[in-house]
Formats: structure tokens, C-alpha cells, sequence
């Protein structure tokens, strides 16, 4: 990024500024964003790192006066209004309006590359210890968890509280009407399903909220010696399968707001409901975000009575690929194991397991937003690799 500025000249009548580089490569800059970004002291508070510029004051046709390239390193402009604004080599370049340029920032600020996989997972494992006390495998699990979407941690203390640790670890713990952490085991009038003994199904968590909780973290404090296997499935790599093998039903599914209802008390009492699309997609039509549990389907469904069985038809296909032996992953959680996952694409299930008259599995959950992971990860990348 230390590249240097060959030349500097106005274009388009003096809306657009074009920088060529010493390499022979050009960039080209919208005067109005120019302006808007303007680093002075009078437009930006560099203690935030925020835009002090109101936007009431920008003028969006605005064009430059004078542009000159006061040295390889930084150009300067004036404005009509006589404002004068200085824009560094390095700041410009990273903001290049290339689409090359903008793929590169986007990969730099959001890590959008994903890892599929199906049976074939390689489980990636990092102690817990490491990544409490190290900045560098704290990271790489961070960037796994972004690109793979799920990492265990192993060798944790068998007691409650570690996740809290975990949440110090990053930052904080996402709070839900089912409180700070809460303890997977088998209850007496259970208030979720997941409080039993039963088999649970290939679901998200939280889909009842309107965001729901980006990571989810499981730690294994005791585990049946019968049964309670877990089985996790990439959800973002079954829904290209859905999109290529039935269009239809990714539409359908991509489409159609499904209604969610959760009732009872815990943390505290709460009566929450929510409308989500099974598969949320972006601009493109990729899957972004899966919002899918059976348990809190409501049975309201807010949709005309001609759509329902098309949509019940599309939503057992894609059911159907998520238990797929060649898509889901099977494993058995030992004590002292955390496993990390993105709740927004790793769907996960239990099998069953003996009831007693003793608790003979229980783990401990709780929720991180991605916001806060995504945070983390930036801070520890720009420590461990000294790179803003």
C-alpha cells in the first residue's frame, strides 16, 4: 500500500478526480465523495474516527476547483467554497473504486470466503487454553470459525462458567430471555424441547428473534455413556444444493415469511414472535443466513392456503438434504469440549439418549453476536499481524 502518486488531474468537467499510480495503474474519484470524506479537522473528529460533516451541508453536484499533487505521497484540493482538503496515497488507494479494489476491502473487513464441507468434515480443534492466553490462536480460531463455520475447543475445566470466561474472551456474551448461559439437560416441565431427553432435529437457534444470535457455544460438562450423539450440517453448502437441484423450492423457501412463536419464563417470562424466511439471501440470491427450527414453527402461518402445500413440499426437500448421510456430520461431544459454531449456517441436532433418575448429559450454551466476534477478530488481526 506505500505505492506512490505519479500524476493528478480533474475529469468530467471537474466531477471526478483521477489519480494514476507509479506503477501505471489509475484510479478514479467521485469529487461529491471526495468531499464528503474529507479528513480535515472541521469535517472529521479523528478521536471517533467519525464524520463530523452533516450531510445537510454537502453539496451532492459538487465539482473541485483545484486539484495538485503536493507530493507523491498526498494530493491536495481546494473546493469553491475555498475548503481545502488533503487526501494521503495510501488512504486513497485503499479505497480505490475498482472492482479488483473494492473485492480486496471487502475480504479485508468481512472475511466472506467460506470452506464447505459435508460428512467429509475435518472438525478443526484448538485447545481452550490456547486461545484464552494466545493472541495468535485466539485468532486462528476466529478466522476458522468465519471461514468453516465451526471449531471445537478441547480440554476446558468440567464445570459451569468457562463460556462466561470464553465471553471475556471476546468481548460479551449475547443475553436471551433464557439468561447469560443456560444448562442443556433433561427438566421436569421442560420450557424447550432441547431440556429433554428426545432426539432434536436439524434446527438454528433463535430464529424467534428478529436477530437472531450469530454464534452459538456448547460446552460439554457431562455426557451420557448411551446415545446424544451430535450431528451438525453446513447449511449454506445444502442450500446451493436446493438452489441448483429444485430452483423452486429456494425460492419458495427464500421467499416466504414463516411465522415463529416462543411463550414461557426463564431469565424472565417473555412472549416473543418473529416472521423469518427459512433461507435469508443477499442481492445475489446466496444464502446469508438459515432461520429454521421445527419446535418453534408457530402454527400461524400467515400465507394464502393455495401456497401452503408448495411450501411444505419445498421445505421437506430441503429437510431432507439437511439428513442426507453425505451432508451432515456426526460426532459425541467429551467432557471439557466447547464446540463453536455459526448459528446463521451450521445447523445442528442431537440424537436421544436414556432418561434416569440422575442428570446423565448436560452442557452448558450460550450466544455471541457475530458483530462482537467479527470485532474481536479485526483487533486480534491487527495485534498478531500488525496490520489495520
Amino acid at each position: 500500500m506505500s505505492l506512490g502518486i505519479q500524476k493528478v488531474e480533474a475529469l468530467d468537467a471537474g466531477h471526478f478526480v483521477r489519480v494514476e499510480w507509479e506503477d501505471g495503474s489509475e484510479s478514479r474519484y467521485p469529487c461529491v465523495w471526495l468531499r464528503d470524506n474529507c479528513q480535515c479537522p472541521h469535517c472529521f473528529l479523528r478521536s471517533a474516527g467519525a464524520r463530523k460533516l452533516v450531510f445537510e451541508d454537502l453539496d451532492v453536484n459538487i465539482v473541485v476547483k483545484e486539484v495538485i499533487l503536493a507530493d507523491r505521497k498526498k494530493i491536495s484540493i481546494t473546493w469553491p467554497d475555498e475548503h481545502a482538503s488533503e487526501y494521503e496515497a495510501e488512504w486513497l488507494k485503499k479505497r480505490c473504486f475498482s472492482e479488483e479494489a473494492r473485492a480486496e476491502m471487502r475480504e479485508y473487513l468481512f472475511l466472506p470466503e467460506c470452506q464447505y464441507w459435508g460428512s467429509d468434515l475435518q472438525l478443526p480443534k484448538i485447545p481452550f487454553e490456547e486461545i484464552m492466553y494466545s493472541d495468535e490462536s485466539a485468532y486462528k480460531w476466529l478466522c476458522t470459525l468465519k471461514k468453516v463455520g465451526i471449531v471445537l475447543l478441547t480440554g476446558a475445566a468440567t464445570r459451569q462458567g468457562e463460556l462466561v470466561k470464553l465471553g471475556h474472551r471476546i468481548g460479551f456474551l449475547r443475553l436471551t430471555f433464557y439468561g447469560p448461559t443456560w444448562q442443556v439437560q433433561d427438566k421436569a416441565d421442560a420450557n424447550n424441547v432441547a431440556y429433554t431427553t428426545g432426539k432434536l432435529c436439524f434446527h438454528t437457534d433463535y430464529p424467534v428473534l428478529q436477530h437472531p444470535p450469530g454464534v452459538q457455544f456448547l460446552h460439554c460438562i457431562k455426557q451420557t455413556a448411551v446415545g446424544g450423539e451430535s450431528e451438525v450440517v453446513d447449511g449454506f453448502h445444502v442450500c446451493n444444493k436446493l438452489k441448483k437441484q429444485n430452483p423452486q423450492a429456494y425460492q419458495i423457501l427464500s421467499s416466504t415469511a414463516v411465522d415463529y412463536t416462543d411463550v414461557g419464563m426463564d431469565f424472565c417470562d417473555f412472549a416473543v414472535q418473529s416472521k423469518q424466511r427459512i433461507i435469508d439471501v443477499d442481492s445475489r440470491g446466496q444464502a446469508v443466513r438459515i432461520n429454521y427450527n421445527n419446535a418453534t414453527r408457530d402454527t400461524v402461518f400467515d400465507i394464502p392456503a393455495e401456497k401452503v402445500r408448495p411450501f411444505y413440499a419445498a421445505l421437506k426437500e430441503f429437510n431432507d438434504l439437511l439428513n442426507s448421510t453425505e451432508n451432515k456430520f456426526t460426532y459425541k461431544l467429551k467432557p471439557g469440549d466447547i464446540v463453536t459454531f455459526d448459528n446463521w449456517r451450521v445447523l445442528h441436532s442431537r440424537n436421544s439418549y436414556p432418561s434416569g433418575s440422575e442428570v446423565t448429559r448436560h452442557l452448558e450454551g450460550a450466544y455471541a453476536d457475530w458483530d462482537m466476534v467479527m470485532s474481536r477478530l479485526r483487533l486480534l488481526r491487527k495485534r498478531v499481524l500488525n496490520r489495520d
